[in-house]
């Protein structure tokens, strides 16, 4: 959905010194795309990945000073901005959950399909990894991370089964993960969905990184960090990431007066304009051309005025 995206978030970047904010870098695609469709604008871009820091930056290397990459998680936006100098910017991009590279990169152990050891981190240098989780975590924890997070049915089995099995020996590898959660699964269970591990690894990865907490910060703060008329576009990858963008840009678009004023006073007048109906789906072709894509929910909003005190 990229040139979705740089179509939305244009009308903001057409101006010499316009400043946009891919908060999440991974490998510099969308990046790349915004500096070459955007000739007169400046990019900040962050990401927490050093890797990801290292490689884009030699992706990004021909844009010279337009590009400013920065190792930060993107709840930090308002702080780099501050540091930079930069009051206000005129376009944000999100394009959430794991990177490619840290998906097709073995020994990070985001994924299902091949034996790694358990790390799931998006930052290698900082926090716990997957199996210190796994094999710390109390039961009812773990629990709960797998219903909120994995929105998993059989969070209780397959707790009671990792329970079991790292009083024996405790996890280290992605391959075990994957064959405890077979065997634990009703055959009903394994019939629907995809390999049976996606959920419990989605679940431990966003609990390892933080993710929604982070996201329930960056948002709102993005939204703050807009200049009037500029726009954000954010790409999510599953319900609970959709439905909290979806949520700050509802209540940034609603009128905040006491029902039956006969006129809004300026300070509860809306602060965004929706850009989106609903959340937009990937075409069939883009799903066809990257299956990682079949997911993805695009909402935009566009800032209209400023937060009244």
């Amino acid at each position: 959905m990229l040139q979705r995206c740089l179509d939305m978030l244009a009308p903001a970047l057409q101006a010499p010194g316009a400043v946009v904010v891919d908060c999440t870098l991974g490998l510099g695609g969308h990046s790349e795309a915004l500096l070459q469709q955007f000739p007169e604008a400046r990019l900040v871009a962050l990401d927490r990945d050093k890797e990801a820091l290292r490689l884009s930056g030699e992706r990004l290397a021909p844009f010279g000073e337009r590009a400013t990459l920065v190792h930060a998680v993107y709840d930090e936006l308002p702080d780099v901005l501050t540091r930079l100098g930069i009051p206000r910017v005129q376009g944000v991009l999100f394009d959430l959950g794991v990177s490619s590279m840290q998906l097709d990169e073995a020994d990070r152990g985001f994924a299902y399909a091949q034996d790694a050891p358990l790390d799931m981190r998006m930052d290698q240098t900082t926090g716990m990894s997957a199996a210190e989780v796994l094999n710390t975590y109390p039961p009812g924890e773990l629990v709960r991370i797998l219903r909120a997070y994995g929105e998993e049915k059989q969070a209780k089995r397959i707790v009671a089964a990792v329970v079991r099995e790292r009083e024996k020996e405790p996890f280290s590898n992605s391959a075990r993960l994957v064959e405890l959660i077979r065997d634990a699964l009703p055959q009903a269970a394994k019939r629907t969905g995809g390999n049976p591990a996606k959920r419990t690894f989605q679940a431990l990865r966003i609990e390892v990184n933080g993710e929604l907490s982070v996201l329930e910060r960056a948002i709102p703060g993005a939204v703050k960090a807009l200049a009037v008329g500029g726009r954000i576009a954010v790409l999510s990858y599953h319900s609970l990431e959709d439905r909290l963008v979806k949520q700050v840009f509802a209540a940034g678009a609603a009128t905040t007066a006491p029902p039956g004023l006969p006129v809004v006073p300026e300070q509860y007048q809306p602060r965004l304009k929706l850009l989106t109906r609903g959340a937009e789906l990937p075409t069939e072709e883009e799903v066809a051309e990257n299956r990682r894509a079949a997911p993805a929910r695009l909402r935009g909003a566009e800032r209209i005025r400023e937060d009244v005190e």
